[in-house]
């Protein structure tokens, strides 16, 4: 990570002279001097006063230079119009409804800017754009393929600050413009007139909340205000208890692309976090985490309903691929190069921690003798007592192996949304340095992804509603399992294969629990005696399209279901890591991290401890 200069050094790059004026506009657009502004690897975070933006390449393109000015752009105005408390207050307990709370809140931020920073909106509106292409909103033909949430962004957007959306996104938004018009036209334009005061504003959302049919009580019935201070019944509060949100705002964690201009002007309502948590963007947030988000899941379900065995409504469009199936080999190639640069700065902790558990498997794997044998190797050591006693036989030895059973370890990656920017990153290079480790070690490694084709269901969705939307239909999107290295394949042949991860479009949802089924079953499938099975995610189950017709809790049951039987009745040892989010409630064998830069190190200690315990267990046999 590097840290930003306070003023111009005589060996001053022109990267260095942008890094330097784009911090000073950060903070000068959140009226906060005290930031302390660094780059490093990844897309940007905000953790107390410490603010973290993408590291520029060496050859800064147009698109490049918008898209770090919209991040910076987006942390300032998030910190100076943004109050995290009062968001929560009032967040709706539905995964679809929780994302359109999200995003109106986004274009209020990005209104209160645009309309005092004309520069900073033309900053939003590139970014949008790129982002517009790269989740393939121009080519959109129908409102399935197109995420309610972020056309109430865009169009909230235009009614707030006159902002037309993005050319590329313009198609997308028609499809779904005249209900929303019909809907929910007079409460935006009410909302437009409450953008400077946040607790209103979050109040009026309830009501289009409600005109959307998302599954909100009307706040007339919902909305129990305290005549002091104007909290909510518990019931909504408690539905605020999380601060993320969940689904496609993942897209726009920290990167700019959903975030909006600011100004040094603004009106000081708050001032951003002082508790030195970790935060996520607006609009980003992770999947659901923690007891709350199960607790209220299962309060949405139906009791006899969840006895119904998890199954999919069709498996007819699932896919498994390799990441060539998916990229070509030039851009393979580059999306490694960007891989490797930007996260050059790990090389050298995590390579200390693989050079440790190579040397601890190495040790595992060291050959010892037996002696004084009648035939074999001679024994040249024990020659000198045949000399002082010639009646004394020859000596043989062999040398022998201890037992260190042939393993294989699979590292399935969570590839959903939420893991964009810094999270992947981390993920793919310590995948990388773990590969290569083991491999040296004559331990066979795959690794696998999981996400989705498609948002909103697919081809899945479609097939449902063409057969008139039958009740409870299971899992109603189209998987996509990726295989970026096979057991088999050696390291060097397919390196540059975990790059895909870099690609804008790939990451999508997850549905963790058929994921884990699927590694589960290539391991089964192998003939080393011992089988190990990495997780690394960082949220639970979340798939919009099925959650919205079937049980709250769908995803997560059947999750637990595959652990149990994982953990309890098959031999492949299980371990899992989360990033940001509590996994210990699911797996027996885990452990949670808070920062992705962590993933590296504790993957290492990880397998190490496993080694450990193996040793153990034969020492003791």
């Amino acid at each position: 990570m590097t840290t930003l200069p306070n003023g111009p050094t005589p060996d001053e790059t022109p990267a260095d002279t942008i890094r330097r004026a784009t911090a000073a506009t950060l903070k000068a657009i959140s009226g906060r001097p005290d930031l302390d502004v660094a780059y490093a690897a990844g897309q940007g975070s905000v953790r107390g006063t410490e603010i973290r933006l993408p590291a520029p390449p060496r050859t800064i393109l147009p698109a490049d230079l918008a898209r770090l000015r919209g991040t910076a752009d987006a942390i300032g105005l998030r910190l100076r119009y943004h109050d995290d408390s009062v968001h929560a207050r009032r967040m709706p307990q539905l995964p679809e409804a929780r994302k359109v709370y999200e995003m109106v809140e986004l274009a209020r931020v990005e209104a209160l800017g645009a309309r005092r920073m004309a520069g900073v909106a033309a900053n939003i509106a590139e970014v949008l754009e790129q982002r517009a292409r790269a989740e393939g909103l121009d080519r959109a033909v129908k409102r399935e393929h197109v995420s309610l949430a972020e056309v109430m962004r865009l169009i909230a957007r235009e009614r707030f600050a006159g902002l037309a959306p993005p050319p590329s996104a313009q198609g997308a938004v028609d499809l779904w413009r005249d209900e929303i018009e019909a809907k929910a036209g007079p409460t935006l334009d009410r909302l437009k007139d409450m953008l400077g005061d946040q607790e209103a504003f979050s109040r009026g959302l309830q009501e289009l909340l409600h005109q959307l049919d998302l599954g909100v009580d009307h706040p007339s019935d919902s909305e129990n205000e305290s005549a002091e201070d104007g909290e909510q019944s518990p019931d909504s509060a408690s539905s605020g208890e999380q601060k993320d949100g969940d689904g496609e705002g993942q897209d726009s964690r920290a990167d700019g692309e959903s975030q909006a201009p600011g100004s040094s002007e603004g009106t000081g309502e708050q001032d951003g976090d002082a508790d030195g948590d970790d935060i996520t963007l607006m609009g980003a947030g992770t999947e659901e985490a923690g007891g709350p988000s199960r607790e209220r899941a299962e309060a949405l379900s139906n009791s006899a309903a969840m006895d119904r065995p998890y199954r999919p409504f069709t498996t007819a469009f699932d896919q498994v691929v390799t990441a060539e199936e998916l990229c070509d080999t030039d851009e393979l190639t580059r999306l490694r190069h960007q891989l490797d640069n930007q996260m050059a700065h790990l090389q050298g902790v995590v390579s200390k921690l693989a050079n440790r558990l190579q040397r601890k498997l190495m040790a595992q794997q060291t050959r010892s003798w037996d002696f004084d044998l009648e035939e074999g190797i001679l024994d040249a050591g024990r020659l000198a007592r045949i000399i002082a006693n010639p009646m004394h036989s020859l000596s043989f030895k062999i040398e022998k192996e201890t037992d260190f059973r042939d393993t294989v370890v699979s590292l399935l990656i969570d590839n959903s949304g939420s893991m964009r920017g810094r999270p992947i990153t981390v993920a793919a290079m310590s995948a990388d340095l773990l590969a290569r480790t083991l491999e040296r070690c004559s331990v066979k490694v795959e690794v696998l992804g999981f996400t989705t084709k498609a948002w909103k269901g697919g081809s899945s969705r479609e097939k449902w509603q063409a057969e008139g939307k039958p009740p409870n239909p299971g899992r109603l999107n189209d998987l996509r399992h990726i295989v970026y290295k096979a057991a088999d394949a050696p390291w060097r042949r397919v390196r540059r294969n975990l790059g895909l991860m870099l690609r804008e479009g790939i990451l999508k949802e997850n549905i963790d629990g058929e994921a884990l089924l699927w590694a589960h079953e290539r391991l089964i499938a192998r003939s080393e005696q011992r089988r190990i099975l990495m997780v690394i995610s960082d949220g639970a189950p979340v798939d919009d399209s099925t959650l919205s017709a079937n049980p709250g809790n769908t995803l997560e049951k059947h999750l637990r279901d595959v652990i149990a039987y994982i953990e309890n009745r098959s031999p492949v040892e299980l371990v899992a890591i989360g990033i940001g989010h509590d996994v210990t409630r699911y797996y027996r064998r885990a452990v949670t991290i808070m920062d992705a830069e962590d993933l590296g190190g504790t993957m290492m200690r990880q397998l190490t401890a496993l080694f450990d315990e193996d040793e153990a267990r034969r020492a003791g046999r």
